[in-house]
């Protein structure tokens, strides 16, 4: 089938373009129209902060909720109170209200404003109610709702957007990072292929599936909550995995050109082998992010489904558009013809990656305590993550969220960031706000430690329901907020609702945060086994050794803990703060290290073929596992370090993100892919694979009549078969 697809897309190669590039503009124009929609919404179905945003809809609220733009003169100049600058406030908030999506502005000076004034006069904001859910909310609502509040502006006030209109102020397009990416890959390709038309093979294959994939993502935000860090993560992986595909492809097809082969069967040929192989591979990294779905929360899946689809499209634009470019570009992909006279070596002589590993294989214990010696402190650290929770305090500077963050944070205290909402069912409706039900609710959460002030009581339309809003002494991120939701929940509540029946429930972000890290915490170990036994048995499926399936999960688990390791150094104990733009330590979400896992997971096992399928089939070819290994290393040693190298590249470049969370992927991804394709594959497994000797290929009789026969590599008929590298006589 495989080299069926390839020779088909090879013979027509401009109708196989030109349907990819078809795809690219209509999607592209698809997102013109409708929007790219992202949203940071979390639910948590069955968690108390759900009950509580479910029963907030029993308020006529407006789809955006209260959107604040913040209000601010310096110490040194008139406060928002003077008569100037309380005309230009209200001149804008008329503005505001007469523009598109808006449906209310309550400004600081009418009484249902009045809590918006901070008691120095200096800070204070607009509260903005939009017919726009959060996700709809994009960068050109925001500059329009800013363009509309010029006159307070104009009198020296400074306005800056938070809550959801920060976030879509801040949203950035990845284009610069994914620029710094390609060059990157650029250079390296070209010292790889030495031509540079080969070198951009690769590339345009990958933009042209990266554009896909985030035009697909963007819509996909319209029918699900995606987060804005998904759609970034998925650029991240999409873009680096398109590119190593690409690569292995390449490689081969060039192989299969410089032994004379026509270039449709070379492409035909390279699709029924290395095609293949991406295809097992890429299959591998969509099951390991499938395995977040057992978290059964739709964040874990929004982040899972975002490089799920990155990869798969990858995946396909390998399989088919590469093969296309092979038939358009034929011999002009090529390696430089070898000289005639240039006198010949059969077998080649040992160099480069042969040597090393002819090196490491002389030395397998030395080589397997030194790697395993490198991951020790990494992992020490690892032992140490702890999960938090981030809030607008941990944005880089100069962000608006930030500013906001720190404006509003300065004036009202660090609370007002991160309020809580406690909603309380009935028995039956109240006659008012007075009502001794819902006042003996309010006098309780007044006299709770942590409450800093409690709002007045908001009665639903039917009286069934009533909500206060609360707003803590601590900010959002800080401990001391969830003390004081699990304070709520456990010793205020329950005593003031159960005698009469009736039912409280805590939400807002901080506790929705609580609730997100406790449900992972929950779940994170059957989300860890689940990936663990997808990828053994993969592995196991592919080259039919139990040994080589355990072998290859632990090994994975290392650079994993490698990669916690780091973020806990940078991130949670602040040492690498500075010089990646952030104020100092900042809390890890638990989601992160969860998909992290997943991810690195996956793309660990790309290595993990390619350099056991080169091994497998020398081990086929001669019986020798020793000469094996060395053969296999030596045959993919200088192609998975570019592929590396590319990928570490391409998630480096995301550094430049503002968001940490961002921040926290490229780091961990980069550290994770780097020692996975330098200690690892260049020491542990090739140490392990010699000290177990023909163990390695032990398959029970019983398990391989269960198995079924698959040749990730293709069929003997379709690999170009690679001399092995010669050994000393030995005895084996």
């Amino acid at each position: 089938m495989f080299v069926t697809l390839g020779r088909w897309c090879a013979r027509r190669p401009k109708r196989v373009v030109a349907a990819w590039l078809l795809l690219l503009v209509g999607l592209a124009a698809a997102v013109g129209v409708l929007g790219s929609a992202t949203t940071e919404t979390v639910s948590i179905p069955g968690s108390d902060s759900q009950a509580a945003h479910d029963a907030a809809r029993a308020f006529a609220d407006s789809a955006s909720g209260r959107q604040p733009l913040v209000l601010h003169t310096p110490p040194d100049g008139p406060p928002l109170t003077s008569g100037p600058a309380r005309d230009a406030v209200q001149e804008a908030a008329r503005a505001l209200a007469a523009r598109d999506h808006v449906l209310a502005v309550t400004t600081p000076y009418e009484p249902a404003g009045r809590a918006a004034l901070a008691p120095d006069g200096h800070t204070a904001y607009l509260a903005v109610e939009l017919d726009l859910a959060g996700r709809d909310i994009t960068a050109d609502v925001v500059h329009d709702l800013m363009d509309a509040a010029e006159p307070a502006e104009a009198a020296g006030i400074e306005v800056t957007p938070g809550g959801n209109l920060a976030e879509a102020a801040d949203k950035k397009s990845t284009r610069r990072s994914e620029i710094i990416g390609l060059v990157a890959a650029f250079a390296v390709l070209c010292l790889g292929f030495r031509k540079p038309i080969a070198a951009a093979v690769p590339l345009a294959t990958a933009v042209v599936g990266l554009g896909i994939s985030l035009e697909v993502i963007g819509l996909t935000g319209h029918l699900t909550d995606m987060p804005s860090s998904g759609a970034t993560i998925a650029a991240m992986i999409g873009l680096g995995v398109g590119i190593d595909y690409s690569l292995f492809c390449l490689t081969r097809f060039r192989e299969l050109l410089a032994t004379g082969k026509q270039f449709e069967d070379a492409a035909a040929l390279t699709i029924g082998a290395s095609g293949k192989a991406v295809a097992f591979a890429g299959t591998a990294v969509i099951a390991a992010l499938a395995g977040l779905a057992l978290g059964g929360l739709p964040l874990l899946r929004a982040l899972a489904l975002a490089p799920g689809i990155a990869v798969l499209v990858a995946m396909a634009a390998t399989l088919t558009l590469l093969p296309a470019l092979f038939g358009l570009l034929g011999r002009r992909l090529a390696p430089a013809p070898v000289a005639a006279d240039e006198p010949q070596t059969s077998p080649p002589p040992a160099r480069g990656w042969a040597r090393i590993a002819r090196h490491v294989a002389d030395r397998p214990w030395r080589y397997l305590l030194a790697g395993l010696a490198f991951f020790v402190l990494p992992a020490l650290a690892a032992a140490q993550l702890s999960f938090g929770q981030l809030d607008g305090g941990d944005k880089s500077p100069g962000t608006a969220g930030r500013t906001a963050y720190d404006r509003l944070a300065a004036a009202f205290g660090p609370g007002v960031n991160g309020p809580l909402q406690v909603t309380a069912a009935l028995p039956k409706p109240a006659s008012g706000p007075a009502d001794p039900a819902v006042t003996a609710v309010g006098e309780a959460l007044k006299d709770t430690s942590g409450v800093a002030a409690v709002g007045p009581a908001q009665l639903s339309r039917d009286g069934r329901t009533v909500r206060w809003q609360v707003t803590p002494t601590t900010a959002p991120g800080d401990p001391r907020t969830a003390a004081l939701v699990h304070r709520l929940r456990e010793r205020t509540l329950p005593p003031v609702t159960q005698a009469t029946g009736r039912q409280a429930h805590v939400g807002g972000i901080p506790a929705t945060q609580l609730d997100l890290g406790d449900r992972l915490a929950q779940r994170l170990p059957a989300v860890i086994g689940v990936v663990l036994a997808i990828a053994g048995l993969l592995l196991l499926l592919a080259f039919r050794s139990p040994l080589v399936a355990v072998k290859a999960a632990v090994l994975n688990l290392l650079s994993v803990a490698a990669a916690y390791g780091v973020l806990t150094a940078l991130f949670q104990w602040g040492w690498g703060a500075t010089p990646l733009g952030l104020d100092g330590p900042v809390p890890i979400p638990g989601y992160v290290p969860l998909l992290m896992f997943a991810v690195l997971f996956g793309l660990s096992m790309d290595y993990e073929v390619f350099l056991l399928s080169a091994v497998r089939e020398a081990w086929l070819a001669t019986g020798d596992n020793r000469g094996a290994v060395i053969t296999g290393l030596a045959r993919t040693g200088r192609i998975i370090t570019s592929a590396a190298l590319i990928m570490v590249c391409v998630f480096l470049g995301y550094l430049l993100w503002d968001d940490p969370v961002v921040k926290m992927f490229g780091i961990g991804l980069a550290t994770a892919v780097a020692l996975d394709a330098t200690v690892v594959r260049g020491l542990l497994v090739p140490t392990t694979m010699v000290l177990f000797g023909k163990a390695n290929w032990w398959l029970p009789s019983w398990l391989d009549r269960l198995l079924p026969h698959m040749h990730i590599e293709g069929g003997e008929e379709d690999i170009v078969r690679t001399p092995s590298v010669p050994e000393p006589a030995r005895n084996r």
